[in-house]
């Protein structure tokens, strides 16, 4: 079974310095119909404007992955972690028993957009963390690339929850495929250009929920496209 969550559909909150759409149930946003996925808890697209960004504040039993699209995201926590995410980076942020930490622009003069996304660990009470992949150890043109897996590995971060995220950039008719378990289902969310999975054509900004599949099949669309995609226990 297959779900279409359109992108105009989304959730948004906006601020003089924030455009966000939110996928599941966030903040001011609720919608009980859309609270989630699996151990899916939160994607946001975040276009935030330069100068702009998030204070410190805290967050407890999360795994968090940033995925920075356009611009520069400079992050720094209480553990001591902080760096700026570049477009194609990947960084993990284990929230644990607590952690503290902010978000900004790293321009001020140019938006930065970026996801967001939280998954529920399966193992609470672990010690807070943070880790981070250059986009340059990241192969993903035209395949899956494994970005986030319980045991990380080279261009990987290791999360500690029961999934696999991958992503993938697309050029036009270029094709992968997924296999999924018996129990497992997934989420694909397409974030520039546009991918066809399993013939439902999706672009930016749409997700797609799957269930009760053995294999997703993945093509890239008119002009290509990126998209994430979640394996879930």
């Amino acid at each position: 079974m297959l779900t279409i969550r359109k992108a105009e559909e989304r959730g948004r909150t906006r601020f003089d310095w924030l455009d966000g759409k939110h996928s599941f149930s966030f903040g001011r946003y609720v919608d009980r119909d859309h609270t989630g996925f699996r151990s899916l808890r939160v994607i946001n697209d975040d276009l935030v404007a330069p100068g702009g960004g998030f204070g410190m504040h805290p967050h407890e039993e999360m795994e968090i992955l940033t995925f920075v699209i356009d611009g520069a995201l400079e992050h720094a926590d209480s553990t001591g972690g902080g760096a700026v995410i570049h477009p194609g980076d990947v960084q993990r942020m284990s929230a644990g028993t607590g952690i503290r930490h902010s978000e900004f622009n790293a321009s001020k003069t140019d938006p930065v957009r970026l996801l967001q996304v939280w998954i529920m660990p399966g193992t609470p009470g672990v010690d807070p963390g943070y880790e981070q992949i250059s986009a340059a150890d990241i192969e993903r043109d035209d395949r899956l690339a494994l970005v986030a897996t319980p045991v990380g590995g080279p261009g990987a971060v290791h999360i500690h929850a029961d999934a696999q995220v991958f992503t993938a950039r697309l050029s036009e008719g270029a094709s992968v495929s997924h296999p999924l378990k018996a129990g497992r289902g997934a989420w694909v969310q397409v974030y520039a250009g546009e991918v066809v999975v399993s013939g439902h054509t999706l672009r930016d900004g749409d997700g797609l929920a799957i269930e009760d599949e053995t294999a997703i099949e993945i093509t890239g669309g008119s002009g290509g496209g990126e998209l994430l995609l979640f394996d879930l226990a």
